[in-house]
């Protein structure tokens, strides 16, 4: 089974790759995105990470407002779209 994490606050020069590798060192990360402006195509500061089910409350506990290049992280279970 597979949980998406919502992770905000992000700098904006964060890309896929950067998120991947600093939940890596946390669990196993199945995907991850960063959410963007469609018009400029700039970061919006929050993306998502998929993460194995098992992982994923520990990733909450150890990495919510947890510093990640200068800024604290918000970390917790995606809601689904209303």
């Amino acid at each position: 089974m597979v949980k998406t994490l919502y992770v905000g606050n992000l700098p904006w020069a964060t890309t896929p790759d950067d998120l991947t590798a600093y939940f890596s060192e946390y669990g196993q990360v199945v995907s991850s995105r960063i959410i963007k402006e469609r018009e400029t195509n700039r970061s919006r500061g929050f993306g998502f990470v998929e993460v194995a089910d098992e992982d994923a409350e520990k990733m909450i506990a150890e990495l919510d407002g947890k510093e990640f290049n200068g800024r604290p992280l918000t970390v917790n279970e995606a809601k689904a779209r209303e």
